[in-house]
Order: C-alpha cells, then sequence, then structure tokens
C-alpha cells in the first residue's frame, strides 16, 4: 500500500507532530509518506500534489483551523481517485463523529482520540482481513450504517517512538517551528479547553526526549516549542528539563513553554533568573479572566495574585519574554468585566498579550451547556462566538477592535515609548486608548487596507489630533522617539512634516564635533567622524527631557536635542539626547 499522512498547516513555518508519530508507530511494518500543506495553499494545488503521489491510503490530521479547507480537498480527491481510502484524525473530528460520517461521507475512516495504535491496527486490516469491527477508536460505515468502536486505552508513551528521526526533516528544521510534547493531559478542568476531557497527566520517557532535543539541536533546529498543556505541574520534572536545556542548550536555540503562573514558586523563577540565558526560554501564561466568579463557572482555578508575582519576578529577571492569553465572552463576563480583566493583566506589562474569543470546541463543557447562556456562535470552526446572555455582537465588535490595535501598537513592539506614556499619562485606563483608537481605525476603514510602518504613525498621529490632548507635542516626541529607534538604517523621509532645517543642523553638528562629550561619556566613545555624523545619524528636537523622563518616569517639558546614531557595524539604533540649553543656540536670519 502507499500510505499518505497529511495535514495542512495554518502556516508554513509550523509542523505537524502528529503525522510524525503516526509515521514513526507505524514504522517499520509500513512506510509512511508525509505530506504538509497550509491552508493558504489552493485547494486544487494541494490535490494535484497528492494525485500525483497515487495513494492508497490517504490520512488527513484535522484540527479547528484547517477543517473546512480539508473537506475541500478530501472531495476533490474522492472524485478523482474514488478508491482511495480517506482517514480522518484529530481533535476536531474525533467528538461529534457520527455528524462527521454524515457531513463528510467521502471518508471512509475517522480515527477517535489518540491515534497511533489505532491507525496502525487500521492498516493492518486495510492490509489483511478487513475486520475493521475489530479495531478500537474506529469509526466507519457498513453498508450505510454508522459504526462507531469504543475508545482503546491509552498509548503507554513510554513506549512511544521518536517522531523526529527522519532524513526528509532535516533541511528544514532550521525554518520551521519543532514542535514537541513531553507529557498528555491536563490535571485542570478548564470547561472551554478540550484537555479538560481526559483525566489525569502521563509522561514520555524522560532520557528518550531529552534524546530528542539533542538531536533537534544537533540538526539545526532553532524554535522548539512545548506543547505540554501544563508543563510546570510537576515542579521536580520542570526543575530537571530547565536545567537540562540550560546546561546543553545550543546558542540560538528558543525553548517556549505553557505553563501555569500561579503554581509556580519563587524559588524556581529564581533559578532561571540566575541561570538561564536570556532569551532561551519564552512562556505562554493562559490567564483568560481576572473575574473569579467567571473563573468558577468553567471550573478554572487561578490564584491571579501569585500569577501577578510569578509574571513580575519572571519580568524582573530580564532573561524571558512571557506571553499572556485572554479570552473574551466566557460565561458572565460582560464588556465591562473584560475591560477590568483586559486593565488588570495589561498593568502587568507583558512582552506580548494574546486577546482571543470563546470558541465552543466540539466536546468542552461550555459548548454542551451553551443555552445555559444563551451562546450564539459560528456554526463551522473555528466555532467563535457571536454573543451571549451578557455580551451583545456590538460589543463583540468593539472588543475586536481592540484586539486589532493591541496586535498592531502593543505586540509589535513598534512604538513601546509611545504608548506606556499614552496608557500611563494620557488615558484613563490602557483599554480605554486600545477602544478609542480602535473604533476610529475601524470607523476610517483602515481595516480594509494595508499598512506600513510609516502608516502606523500617520495613523496615530491623525487620530490623536481628533482627542485634542493639549500635550499633543509631547506624544509626537515620543512617537518621533519610537519611530527612531526601530530602524536599523538612517531613514530616506521620516512621517513628521517638521524636520530640522539644513542650516540648523549644521549649527548643532558643528557643536557636537567640537565638543563630543556634549552628548554624553558614551557617544565621546563612538568617535564618529564629520563624515560620519552626518551620513548615519538623524538630528531631531523633543519637547520635553527624555533623559530625565527614562530615570524618573515624569515628563519635563524642557527643550532637547535628540541624536539617533545608525551604527553600521553592529546594525544597532542608539539614541542620545541633552537638554537643549547646553548647546549654543543659532544665530536667527
Amino acid at each position: 500500500m502507499k500510505i499518505i499522512c497529511a495535514t495542512l498547516n495554518a502556516k508554513y513555518i509550523h509542523t505537524n507532530l502528529a503525522i510524525r508519530y503516526l509515521k514513526a508507530y507505524a514504522a517499520p511494518e509500513y512506510d509512511v509518506e508525509m505530506a504538509e500543506y497550509t491552508i493558504k495553499d489552493p485547494s486544487l494545488n494541494i490535490v494535484t500534489d497528492l494525485y500525483n503521489k497515487q495513494p492508497d491510503v490517504l490520512g488527513f490530521s484535522c484540527y479547528i483551523w484547517n477543517i473546512e479547507e480539508t473537506i475541500k480537498v478530501i472531495k476533490m480527491m474522492k472524485k478523482i481517485m474514488p478508491d482511495v481510502k480517506i482517514v480522518l484524525g484529530g481533535p476536531e473530528v474525533t467528538y461529534d463523529v457520527s455528524d462527521w460520517l454524515d457531513r463528510i461521507p467521502e471518508a471512509d475512516f475517522i480515527v477517535i482520540g489518540e491515534g497511533e495504535v489505532t491507525f496502525k491496527h487500521l492498516l493492518d486490516e486495510l492490509d489483511g482481513e478487513g475486520k475493521f469491527e475489530e479495531v478500537s477508536g474506529l469509526a466507519f460505515r457498513k453498508n450505510g450504517e454508522k459504526i462507531i468502536n469504543a475508545q482503546r486505552n491509552k498509548v503507554d508513551l513510554k513506549e512511544m517512538p521518536s517522531p523526529f528521526r527522519f532524513e526528509e526533516d532535516i533541511p528544514h528544521l532550521s525554518k520551521r517551528v519543532v514542535y514537541i510534547e513531553t507529557s498528555r493531559g491536563c490535571p485542570f478542568s478548564c470547561q472551554f479547553c478540550l484537555s479538560s476531557i481526559e483525566v489525569g497527566v502521563r509522561y514520555f520517557d524522560r532520557e528518550k526526549v531529552k534524546e530528542d532535543i539533542r538531536y533537534l539541536m544537533k540538526n539545526g533546529a532553532r524554535t522548539i516549542k512545548f506543547v505540554d498543556r501544563t508543563f510546570n505541574i510537576s515542579r521536580s520534572y520542570a526543575m530537571d528539563m530547565f536545567q537540562f536545556l540550560i546546561d546543553e542548550h545550543v546558542p540560538g536555540v528558543v525553548f517556549q513553554f505553557e505553563i501555569t503562573a500561579d503554581i509556580m514558586r519563587p524559588e524556581v523563577i529564581q533559578f532561571l533568573n540566575e541561570n538561564a540565558p536570556a532569551g532561551l526560554f519564552r512562556f505562554e501564561i493562559g490567564v483568560q479572566s481576572t473575574n473569579d466568579a467567571v473563573n468558577e463557572l468553567v471550573m478554572r482555578k487561578q490564584n491571579f495574585e501569585k500569577l501577578t508575582r510569578t509574571v513580575t519576578m519572571v519580568k524582573e529577571g530580564r532573561k524571558i519574554d512571557q506571553h499572556l492569553d485572554l479570552i473574551a465572552g466566557l460565561p458572565d463576563e460582560d464588556y465591562n468585566s473584560f475591560k477590568k480583566t483586559f486593565n488588570d493583566v495589561f498593568a502587568l506589562r507583558p512582552e506580548e498579550l494574546q486577546l482571543g474569543f470563546l470558541k465552543m470546541l466540539r466536546g468542552t463543557g461550555v459548548r454542551l451547556r451553551a443555552d445555559q447562556h444563551d451562546y450564539v456562535y459560528m456554526d463551522h470552526a473555528p466555532y467563535e462566538i457571536l454573543s451571549n446572555n451578557v455580551l451583545s455582537f456590538d460589543d463583540v465588535i468593539r472588543i475586536k477592535q481592540v484586539e486589532d490595535i493591541l496586535e498592531k501598537y502593543w505586540n509589535d513592539h513598534r512604538m513601546d515609548e509611545t504608548i506606556e506614556y499614552l496608557v500611563s499619562h494620557v488615558y484613563e485606563t490602557p483599554f480605554d486608548f486600545f477602544q478609542n483608537f480602535g473604533t476610529y481605525w475601524d470607523n476610517q476603514g483602515w481595516v480594509r487596507i494595508g499598512h506600513q510602518l510609516e502608516d502606523l504613525f500617520r495613523r496615530l498621529k491623525e487620530y490623536l489630533t481628533t482627542e485634542n490632548f493639549k500635550d499633543q507635542h509631547v506624544i509626537e516626541g515620543f512617537m518621533k522617539i519610537d519611530y527612531l529607534q526601530n530602524q536599523k538604517y538612517k531613514p530616506r523621509k521620516p512621517w513628521w512634516d517638521d524636520a530640522v532645517q539644513k542650516q540648523v543642523r549644521s549649527h548643532y553638528y558643528q557643536q557636537i564635533l567640537e565638543q563630543p562629550a556634549l552628548m554624553g561619556e558614551t557617544f565621546v566613545q563612538e568617535g564618529l567622524a564629520e563624515k560620519e555624523l552626518y551620513k548615519h545619524t538623524v538630528l531631531e528636537f523633543l519637547p520635553f527631557d527624555y533623559n530625565h523622563y527614562q530615570q524618573t518616569g515624569k515628563v519635563v517639558q524642557k527643550p532637547s536635542l535628540m541624536l539617533v546614531y545608525f551604527d553600521p557595524k553592529e546594525l544597532k539604533t542608539k539614541v542620545y539626547t541633552r537638554p537643549l540649553e547646553a548647546f549654543e543656540l543659532p544665530v536667527a536670519n
């Protein structure tokens, strides 16, 4: 048999761990070929490629992000290759199996739950006597009748073969995210998550996992993401793995984990702050809501005070970037409650704050009890909510406006100084800024058009002029700082209109050349000649003392000169500022 396991990833840089486990477990009896595409690839292109491979058995790994595109491919494949046996598996088709058999008659089999043993057993029957009723965890049709066999017992993870030892993967390891799991299951019961359905946590063989990581690093992997639902549920296990990764990591490799922050002990964070190289680890932390009543409704246990302690300690250590998640639309979380959740979490200033909307996943408690809260949600994946009894569709639209601006202006770190000033000194709360700007952005129709970096600055400036803030000039000063210090090269034409005139710029450049100490000792060490100064720097004026603001967090409105040096050797931008009173003013014409 020619056997292919395929999937449609969300992005090219992603890889699918499931089909690699299927391939590894089926070997050496069966040679399984892997075929990965993306949801952006034209369906006909995918079908053409699969057709050219001429499979006898064609499996698809199905998730909420790819199921609709996968169905298009399946239907075409069955038309052009009616004899191919199509097998579906994955979390999206594991629940409501009877409905999937009705919706996708082109699918010959559905593998329910963990697929490794079931898929191999199915291959045995396809290659043998065809006794599919004996394959636990398999659904299919027989004489028009739907047969759904009981799920099999959980796989013994310690006996699982490595999913990484394939020669065809090696050329791609450095370019893609590699996913790895050291455990399956979750100890918690959050009713919006599929992991709540499986009871208990099971671990893979620790030494095998370490050997896999060594192999991946040796062969060029640069981003390794652990998909364990709670990596730090066992403190001793997490500490052992952290120590191993610190001791044996290859420079340039980044490891990402999903952690539960409120159970992480201070001594663990202190250990990481003292021993982990900067940038080696990245934490993803699901906060979802800070409303205790909401958390109780979805059976979620969370101590926000301890979570705050963890996030704050990690941030102060300056070693680990943190990605915090929120979910809008949880039961009884209305617009004002979510606004408080947002402000509570934004106060922690995570490097990235992901704002998502509740998805009514098949099999989860929130979906099974959707009527209790009058949930209205999409019929097809990703089953995102449209409204409920406390959150109208108008509210959903408004929160989506917040999400859009948060992504563009905070998570991409294009305007850290500006946003910090706005949310700390100008707006009553951070949410108010993101909401007001997001609504304006939407009303202007900017959601429907693209944007370059300069567009983001111009659009923020345009919006701020409608607010008529008295400190508009101060805000624009921060915007200049953000724009220039995020460039690697001297920009051809800055977005603002009040650029310093040539003769004024020359006046100050001459003073800096004659007395470089005016810009501080660090600038003196740059040793810039006149040609380098003109070629690699930009000179602008600020309406406040930036050095004083950096030291105290307070704005003193004192005109200052800002010199931005785009270091061509280090490809690094350096900002030097000094109050204007330290210089001789140019003589007026």
